[in-house]
């Protein structure tokens, strides 16, 4: 049958309602007596509009005869008159009015088994046959509502894990780490020789779209053995124990195709801290105790490995990660230069390229990205080159992906007045003169005038040419005064400043704060760091978060400590553009007239402004 024939619709219910409804009233006048008043009764029996009746102590039912076809019209034979019923009240002239009136009359009661089942019967079946059609719903796919205390998790046999090493790419340390685990489940007895045991638990941890989840599968592709999949919040849902019931069933699957792999996705959804926070939720812990225990009973030597994936190893409860359990953590880290280079070739198997040259440079623009981006990067180029109707993918639809991807859509329909396109480019340009005039800060490689994303007006695209892993103080100034270069330029052009410097102020408050508070870098306070790890709130107690372990007077000199490094990139960067306010001006209108320009031509242009001097 076609899946889509399996969708229910709440027009079934309508439809099943109007039904019932029309069913009462068409039908159930057929067999249901209408109750009348005695009186009524009496007026009919005078007018000999009664055919037969049945009294007893109580009730008289009765039936009227049928009437009288209109003129011109034969009697139908079959038809029969209306039933009715009515209240026996004490009346001694009843039995002679119907005998006067030739009325049949019985002292057998009519049988009412037929209204008793419509009246009864029928809504009871109606109301069972809705409640096991909503519990059947609940179960669908699992085999119906007695089925919903068992695993939900999907089972990859050997034959059907098509995911390898080679299809995980810039993940070579997180690989090396793994190829023990491999080994053992290929050949077990080569470890248990020694009395070694492979580890229970292996905790990948890294950022999100890092290749955890197809690393994992990548080792069920490589060991061949089944592989079953689940994510953490599959176990839990609003019955009391069944989560727990789900674990128990996953293991004993698991057991009964050992050797296999387990693999939880999103352990941070199962495996949050037990107990801590305002609103603890017991059946979420009654599952991860159900886990707890299934990890501490299952022999290692039987093969059962357990692998699940988190980007957020600091929330997990420390039972989850003490020794026996998750006791082996593989950081599965944003990729390097060389692999990102891997991941992009890999990704780029199936797109034909006008150079593979094109994704080392490519490679170079995109450091911190992780597998999912540059995997983005390659099919947003493929599909901008399907529409300029080309049928090779080169490095320009490259570059333009990569802008997407950093800088969001262009939005060419938002259209800025004249006024606000000279202060954006004003603005813009003031980046990326001080860009230019500070070293050691990553180059620019184009700026743009044209919306993109959400809010930005326009932008200055830098892209570092090497990782960096570690920055100095000095370094950290200049990023300041690059972030500022936009807000100088619009006090030094129009001697007042607007809102389009919000997120730069933001993101130099941020880096001033990190640099007193976090890196000791403050001559003024030493070399003290006063604010711990972050923690997130639902770690925290129910008592408001502290307000630092420090006097409100080292709070103060913070706060100036922090306006001082601030103030004093303002001042450097306001000197540099007061020198360069010509070249300010001249840059600008270049960008207002093109709307884009690249580093290059701005070097081009700085340097014809120095040659004619």
């Amino acid at each position: 049958m076609d899946p889509k024939q399996k969708q229910f619709s709440i027009w079934y219910v309508f439809i099943a309602l109007w039904a019932i409804m029309l069913f009462q009233m068409f039908v159930t006048p057929f067999f249901v007596p209408t109750e009348i008043p005695y009186s009524e009764f009496k007026a009919a029996v005078a007018a000999g509009r009664v055919e037969e009746v049945s009294v007893s102590s109580t009730v008289i039912h009765g039936r009227m005869k049928p009437e009288a076809p209109p003129s011109g019209e034969t009697a139908s034979p079959v038809k029969e008159g209306r039933v009715f019923e009515t209240v026996r009240v004490e009346d001694p002239d009843l039995i002679r009015d119907l005998e006067k009136h030739h009325v049949k009359v019985t002292g057998v009661i009519q049988s009412t088994f037929l209204r008793d089942l419509l009246s009864w019967v029928v809504p009871i079946a109606l109301f069972f046959a809705v409640w096991l059609f909503l519990l059947r719903r609940m179960g669908q796919g699992q085999g119906g509502f007695m089925t919903v205390g068992r695993s939900k998790a999907k089972i990859y046999m050997e034959k059907e894990v098509k995911v390898t090493f080679a299809d995980a790419a810039g993940v070579d340390e997180a690989k090396a780490e793994l190829q023990e685990v491999i080994e053992f489940l290929k050949t077990p007895e080569k470890f248990s020789r020694l009395g070694g045991k492979i580890p229970k638990g292996i905790l990948l941890v890294g950022p999100p779209g890092t290749g955890k989840t197809l690393l994992a599968k990548a080792v069920a592709g490589e060991a061949g053995v089944p592989f079953f999949s689940i994510s953490g919040s599959e176990f839990v849902e609003m019955f009391v124990g069944v989560g727990a019931a789900r674990v128990r069933d996953l293991f004993l699957q698991a057991k009964e195709k050992a050797p296999c792999i387990i693999f939880i996705d999103e352990l941070d959804a199962l495996g949050k801290a037990r107990g801590i926070g305002p609103m603890a939720h017991e059946e979420r812990e009654q599952t991860l105790n159900q886990l707890l225990v299934e990890m501490d009973g299952f022999d290692p030597r039987v093969g059962v490995l357990l692998m699940a994936a988190t980007n957020r190893p600091e929330i997990l409860d420390p039972a989850l990660l003490r020794a026996g359990r998750f006791d082996r953590h593989v950081l599965v880290d944003r990729p390097d230069k060389i692999g990102r280079v891997a991941i992009l070739k890999l990704h780029a198997r199936a797109v034909p390229l006008e150079s593979e040259a094109d994704l080392e440079v490519i490679a170079a623009m995109t450091a911190g990205f992780v597998g999912a981006d540059l995997a983005n990067i390659i099919n947003e180029a493929a599909l901008l080159a399907v529409r300029r109707g080309k049928d090779t993918v080169g490095l320009a639809e490259l570059q333009e992906a990569v802008e997407r991807v950093i800088a969001g859509l262009e939005k060419k329909n938002r259209v800025l007045n004249q006024k606000e396109k000279e202060r954006v480019a004003h603005h813009e340009v003031g980046h990326a003169l001080v860009t230019l005039s500070i070293p050691g800060v990553d180059a620019v490689q184009k700026i743009s005038i044209i919306p993109r994303g959400i809010a930005a007006l326009g932008y200055t695209l830098q892209l570092p040419t090497e990782d960096r892993f570690l920055m100095t103080k000095s370094e950290l100034e200049n990023k300041i005064a690059v972030l500022l270069g936009g807000r100088v330029s619009e006090e030094i052009i129009y001697h007042e400043v607007s809102t389009g410097a919000q997120d730069d102020l933001l993101k130099a408050t941020d880096i001033a704060k990190s640099m007193v508070k976090l890196y000791g870098m403050s001559e003024k306070l030493g070399q003290i760091s006063f604010e711990r790890e972050r923690q997130p709130l639902f770690l925290q107690s129910g008592q408001p978060p502290a307000p630092g372990d420090y006097s409100e007077e080292t709070s103060r000199e913070i706060d100036c400590e922090v306006r001082r490094i601030i103030d004093e990139q303002y001042g450097r960067v306001s000197s540099l553009l007061e020198k360069q306010q010509g070249l300010l001006r001249e840059a600008a209108t270049v960008l207002l007239g093109k709307e884009t320009i690249s580093g290059d031509e701005l070097k081009r242009i700085i340097a014809k402004s120095a040659a004619s001097v």
